[in-house]
């Protein structure tokens, strides 16, 4: 186990590359949680380094900080993974823990207070102490694949509303049909059948809609 280090306002400012003048900067502007305080001394932790370096990663990315105040606000209000993902759920997703840098690099220009509001509010992304993680793998390699073919982040996040409405209702009408004819205890063992039915009448969607296309 690391043990958790504690650092002075001097020290910190140091270990984060910056000015202790920039720091208390920071401070004022609420970008940085309050320091645990021992008499007249401020005693700071590993969470205030890594948001820190967050912010002097965000800046190197152009970054305003009334915005980078923003997106951390967004991301305090956010939920914890446990909230998430559940504790112990069945999943075939593999979760992504991510920095803020990291994913703001991912949707270059495109990690906005408001994308980043909308990603909390569908579930894709929760939050464990300085780090982001993301529900799936898969569905990350997709949006950002989706943002650098041009498409904005606003309106794959908004596609993902509608997509989840109707996998819902796919995933209601596959667990009613197994339950008529077998047990709850079978709904994991046949879980692939009903994925694969819905990937193959979705290519074979798609290839209607492409034959219409003129």
């Amino acid at each position: 186990m690391t043990e958790k280090r504690e650092y002075r306002t001097e020290e910190l400012a140091a270990e984060a590359g910056i000015t202790v003048r920039t720091l208390r900067f920071y401070r004022e502007r609420k970008l940085l949680a309050p320091p645990r305080r021992e008499g007249r001394i401020a005693w700071y932790d590993d969470h205030h380094l890594a948001r820190l370096r967050t912010i002097s990663a965000l800046l190197e990315r152009g970054h305003t900080l009334t915005g980078i105040a923003e997106l951390a606000d967004a991301l305090d209000q956010g939920s914890d993974v446990a909230a998430l993902i559940g504790v112990g759920g069945p999943t075939e997703e593999e979760p992504v823990r991510l920095t803020p840098e990291e994913l703001a690099a991912r949707f270059e220009g495109q990690v906005t207070p408001e994308n980043l509001a909308a990603a909390l509010d569908l579930g894709y992304l929760g939050t464990d102490g300085d780090e982001i993680v993301h529900i799936s793998r898969r569905l990350l390699d997709v949006s950002s694949a989706l943002v650098a073919e041009g498409i904005p982040l606003a309106e794959v996040l908004a596609a993902g509303v509608r997509v989840r409405e109707h996998a819902d209702a796919l995933a209601e009408l596959f667990t009613d049909l197994i339950l008529r004819h077998t047990t709850e205890k079978d709904l994991p063992r046949l879980r692939p059948l009903a994925r694969s039915v819905v990937e193959a009448e979705l290519s074979l969607a798609l290839d209607r809609r492409l034959r219409e296309e003129p």
